[in-house]
């Protein structure tokens, strides 16, 4: 992790450079905090494709929370396990008067099945959270559907010491706008949308 007043949207490759060489930090899943949460995106009457390139993007947390650059994109191609992603963080969520805190995560899963389409990360050493989270867009029986999955722990001392008042609802809040970003992604796309 490191902190930074001015913000690093242009130096994004040169800390994924560096990111690339950290290591994900180690966690048994089962001493893991799970936490599930979706979002309705469509209906079971869905007919048109959907694009699914937010996904393929990293394209999930609106840029007052959070800017990113992904190994993929910086190399023109699709993502791939073991790609690393740079995170600025926003903190306060504004990229204006914040600290912006510089992570990393790799993708260590991509979902490719008929009814759902996602990827996972963990966290790299040095990272707030330590853990694996999922990103899933899926067709249930009740219609379509974002999902955010996590299992983690606070990864620092300071976010063990902090986690119940500032990071626990800090995360609760990304997700919360996460999902509701990419459900209105998806309805600026067309009101019908399916995954196929």
């Amino acid at each position: 992790m490191k902190i930074f007043i001015k913000d690093q949207t242009s130096e994004l490759a040169h800390h994924l450079d560096i990111l690339k060489d950290i290591p994900v930090m180690p966690y048994a899943i089962d001493d893991l905090k799970a936490k599930s949460s979706f979002i309705a995106v469509g209906n079971k009457t869905t007919a048109i494709k959907l694009d699914r390139s937010f996904l393929s993007d990293y394209d999930i947390f609106p840029t007052t929370i959070m800017t990113s650059l992904a190994e993929w994109n910086v190399d023109r191609r699709e993502m791939q396990v073991g790609d690393t992603i740079v995170q600025q963080v926003y903190l306060p969520p504004t990229s204006l008067f914040s600290q912006k805190v510089i992570f990393g995560v790799r993708i260590c899963e991509i979902i490719d099945e008929p009814k759902r389409k996602g990827f996972s990360y963990e966290t790299l050493e040095g990272h707030v959270e330590n853990g694996v989270s999922t990103f899933v867009l899926e067709e249930t029986e009740r219609g379509l559907e974002f999902r955010i999955h996590t299992h983690s722990t606070p990864g620092t001392l300071l976010a063990k010491l902090l986690g119940p008042i500032f990071s626990v609802p800090y995360q609760a809040y990304c997700t919360r706008k996460a999902l509701v970003y990419v459900k209105c992604r998806i309805e600026r796309a067309g009101s019908n949308v399916s995954i196929d």
